[in-house]
C-alpha cells in the first residue's frame, strides 16, 4: 500500500487552478476553505474581459460557458471557460469552477474549490471541498461537510489532523474516480487516481493509486 499524504503538493496539479497561489500559501487543502469567498472577490476583477463577462458584484462567467437557464449562480463565483452548467444545477454560492468542467443536472456547489476538466455531472452535493484536475464523481455521491455532533472534524489517518473546522466535505485528489451513490464523510482525503467503489461509505485518507471498496478494504491499483 502506498503512502498516505493529504498535503497539497501531493494531491493537486497546481497549474490546473486559477486558484494555484492562494493554495500554494497552505500545506493541507483544509487550511484553504476559509477564505474561497475572498479569494474568489480578489481574482474576480482581475480576470480578462475579453474571456469573462461580470454577471453581478461578485460573479464572473466565461463568455465561453454554457449556463443552462435554470441554472441558479449564486453570489460570489467564478464559471470557467467552456465549462458546463446543467438544468436546474444550484451553484448556491463561493464556488471557484475551472475551465472544461461540468456541473450537472440538479447539482449543489457551496463553497468549493473545482480545479480545470473536474465533472460533477449528476445529483451531487459537494461543499466545503476541494476537487483535482480530472475528478470525476459519479451519479449520485455526495460529499457530507458536516459532523452530526456538530464537533470539529478531525481527518483520520496513520497521523490525525486536527483541523479546527466544524465544516469540511472531501478533498479529491487529481483524476480520481467516485462510484455513483457514494457518501465521502467529513474530511475524506482521497489520493492521485484513486478509486471508490459505488455505494461506499468512506472516511479519512485513502492513500493515491488505491481502490476504496464498499466493504472497506483499500486496495492497491495494479
Amino acid at each position: 500500500m502506498k503512502a498516505e499524504s493529504a498535503k497539497i503538493i501531493d494531491l493537486f496539479d497546481l497549474n490546473e487552478t486559477i486558484a494555484a497561489d492562494y493554495l500554494r500559501s497552505f500545506t493541507y487543502p483544509w487550511e484553504a476553505l476559509g477564505g474561497i469567498r475572498e479569494l474568489i472577490d480578489t481574482i474576480g476583477p482581475t480576470l480578462p474581459k475579453e474571456i469573462y463577462e461580470q454577471k453581478g458584484e461578485h460573479i464572473w462567467i466565461a463568455k465561453s460557458a454554457d449556463v443552462f437557464p435554470s441554472a441558479y449562480i449564486g453570489d460570489h463565483c467564478i464559471i470557467g471557460e467552456n465549462t458546463q452548467v446543467r438544468h436546474c444545477a444550484f451553484v448556491r454560492g463561493d464556488a471557484l469552477v475551472g475551465n472544461d468542467c461540468v456541473v450537472g443536472n440538479s447539482v449543489e456547489l457551496k463553497n468549493v474549490i473545482i480545479f480545470n476538466n473536474s465533472e460533477v455531472p449528476h445529483y451531487n452535493y459537494v461543499g466545503d471541498s476541494i476537487l483535482g484536475f480530472h475528478a470525476h464523481m459519479g451519479a449520485g455521491s455526495i460529499t457530507s461537510n458536516i459532523r452530526s455532533d456538530r464537533k470539529n472534524i478531525i481527518v483520520h489517518g496513520t497521523e490525525d489532523y486536527v483541523t479546527n473546522r466544524r465544516k469540511i466535505g472531501a478533498i479529491i485528489g487529481d483524476y480520481a474516480e467516485i462510484g455513483c451513490n457514494a457518501v465521502l464523510n467529513p474530511g475524506t482525503v482521497l489520493g492521485r487516481r484513486s478509486m471508490v467503489y459505488p455505494t461506499s461509505c468512506v472516511r479519512g485518507i485513502v492513500p493515491e493509486d488505491t481502490i476504496f471498496t464498499n466493504d472497506g478494504r483499500k486496495l492497491e491499483k495494479k
